[in-house]
Parts: C-alpha cells; structure tokens; sequence
C-alpha cells in the first residue's frame, strides 16, 4: 500500500456503497486481445436516478464520448463503459440499446452513453473492432458489488503501461471518522507511458538501464517489456524514438460515497491526474490522460443532503490521490504476460522489482 490512508475493506472502487463493476474479456488465438469493463454508479436505472459526475482532461489525446454533457449538466445518467480506442462507437451504440431498454425508459429519445478508450493496438488486431454489443451488455449486466478482477482481464486485457503489461487496477481509501469517513474508490485502464516510480523508488530506470524508464537492449531484465514478432521492429532503437514509446493512455474512474456536487467532483478528478503523477506517468504528448469522477449519492437525494463545504475536501483529495497511485500499480502487479497480434508484452518482473524497492528501502526484508 502507498501513502497514509487506510483502504476499504476490499481495497477497490466497490468499497464505495453501491459501486458494481463487471468484465468481458474478448481473446482468440494470439491475435484478439480486447474486452470491455463497465461501472456502474448503482444498480438502479441510473437514467432515472442519474449521480453527480465531473470529466477532467490531462491531455487529450483520446476519444471519450459523452464528455460534454457530463461537464454542461454535471451529472451522469450512464454506466462508465471501457474499451478499446476503435471500439467506442459500437460500445456507445450498446450503452444505448442498454438505456433505452431499461423498465420506465420507453418514451425516452435521448440518452448519453460514456464510453472511455484506450489503445490496445499492439496486442490487439484492434482494426477488426471485436466488441460486440453482446460483450458491452454481458459487461453491464455482471457488474457487482464485490471484488473486481483484476490485470489483464476486460478493458485491460491488451494494455501497456511503462514499458511493461498494463490492464485494469483498483484501489480505495477510507477516511477516519474525524475525517468525515467517506470513502474514494479507483479504477483505472492503465496503456500509458512514463517512469515507473513506486513509492519514490525509480523502477522503471533501474530495471530497464536506462533513464527513459522503458526496457530497451541494456537492461538487466531483457525479458521485460514489449518483444515484437520474429521480423518485426528492432529493439535497438535511437533515444527519440524511445521517447515516443512514452505515448499511451489511461482512463482513471474516481467515485466516491461524499455527497458531492459537480464542482468540487472536478477538483477531485484533478487530485487523480497527481496521482498518475507520483508514479512516474508524464502525459506525454500522443496520451490520453482523462478521469472522470461521480459521488454514488443520486441528485436526486444530493439536494436533501447537507454538501461538504470547501474546507472538508483536503483529505478526500488525499485519499484520490493516493487511491489513483495504488490503482495503477494493481493493473501492474496483477498482470499477466500477453502474447497478441504483434508480440508479447512481459508482466513487470515482481522479484527483480521487489529488489529495487528493498534497495531504496520501500519494502523492508526481515532478518
């Protein structure tokens, strides 16, 4: 665990009450590696019962649909659904076919559905589009309250992060009492570049030997990382173009059980971009950086609750911050190595990582 606040329960995004998250991952042979990953706010029709909601872009390098009435309006009246970046338009196609088809919805005639991407394009053919509006409905309608899967499992299932695999992580936070005991949940679809960093110690430099993080031909672990087909791109590459592998994407889901309104639910999605910050991600100029946040109360129970005011929001930014910084690191360490369309991706190396942070003294080693 990083940082100074204790988790929930299960230490995921579903500790926040209400919160249900459901997968599909979607693979065949070594050439399919895609799926979707939906969250739902309740389990209710959150048409109806829409939650406050808040978007953020760090850079916006992505296709994030249904972004702009999130911001206008504040409010979210859709499951957050994932995916991969050229399959966002069927999936937004069967977010509707979900909302529309919900009991007490038959005269609607508009809905908005909230589909986030990543690009998954080197593990994944991603130019067959492969999601199909059964996988987004099968997503939605597993969704549940426990524990979330996690690695390389739905969205994350062809992701890449650092270097190393990526996939979908979760980490949560509850306050003291004092504090005002409410809990901030993560999810995160992690592909993107940087440095990997956990908790200070400089991983990613001191696995891959090189101060641009990412493995290349000298590192101590060649094994690590991205290895392309027989016949395909050469490791051996010049600097610039390493400092292009630093491109990649990552989506952050905050939610949290504070009765929030939209203003201060966007301050909160900005305390996430921090914590991509703290381990080692850099926004870099092809990623796209987005999070966006949502308070579980439903507005239309928000008006009869006392809002926090300003000053009660520093420990709740803490606790995103932190959260969003575990998060990551989960998609990492529960990952499993990926062989796809145009190579293999090695899940980060736990012992040779273990030694770097006993190194730095992160993790202590008994006598």
């Amino acid at each position: 665990m990083v940082g100074v606040l204790p988790t929930g329960p299960l230490n995921q995004i579903t500790d926040v009450d209400g919160v249900r998250v459901g997968h599909v991952t979607v693979t065949s042979g070594d050439t399919i590696n895609t799926g979707v990953t939906a969250v739902l706010p309740h389990g209710g029709n959150i048409f109806r019962e829409k939650v406050p909601a808040a978007f953020v872009v760090g850079n916006g390098f992505g296709k994030f649909a249904g972004t702009t009435q999130v911001q206008e309006l504040g409010e979210l009246e859709s499951p957050v659904v994932l995916t991969c970046t050229l399959c966002v338009p069927r999936a937004a196609d069967a977010v509707m076919t979900y909302l529309l088809g919900l009991p007490g919805n038959e005269n609607v005639r508009s809905v908005n559905p909230v589909v986030a991407e990543t690009n998954d394009g080197f593990l994944n053919r991603i130019r067959l589009r492969p999601i199909t509006e059964t996988d987004v409905l099968a997503a939605i309608a597993g969704a549940d309250t426990g524990p979330v899967e996690q690695g390389s499992v739905g969205a994350g299932r062809g992701t890449i992060a650092f270097g190393w695999k990526g996939g979908i992580g979760t980490a949560s936070r509850r306050l003291p009492e004092e504090l005002g005991g409410w809990t901030v949940g993560v999810l995160v679809q992690s592909n993107h570049g940087g440095v990997l960093a956990i908790d200070g110690a400089p991983v990613g430099e001191a696995l891959s030997g090189s101060p641009y993080g990412g493995p290349g031909e000298s590192a101590p672990y060649p094994r690590a990382g991205m290895r392309p087909r027989a016949g395909g791109a050469a490791r051996a590459e010049p600097a610039d173009a390493r400092w292009s592998r630093q491109d990649g994407s990552i989506i952050m889901v905050v939610a949290t059980d504070a009765p929030l309104e939209h203003r201060n639910l966007e301050r909160l999605a900005r305390r996430a971009l921090l914590g991509l910050g703290r381990g080692g991600g850099s926004m870099s100029n092809g990623s796209g950086d987005y999070v966006i946040a949502f308070s579980s109360v439903p507005l239309s129970r928000l008006w009869d609750a006392p809002r926090l005011p300003n000053a009660a929001m520093s420990p709740i930014f803490q606790a995103a911050i932190e959260a969003t910084e575990e998060a990551i690191l989960n998609s990492m360490f529960l990952a499993t190595t990926v062989e796809g369309d145009r190579g293999t991706v090695e899940a980060l190396p736990l012992e040779p990582t273990l030694e770097v942070l006993r190194r730095y003294g992160v993790v202590i080693s008994r006598p």
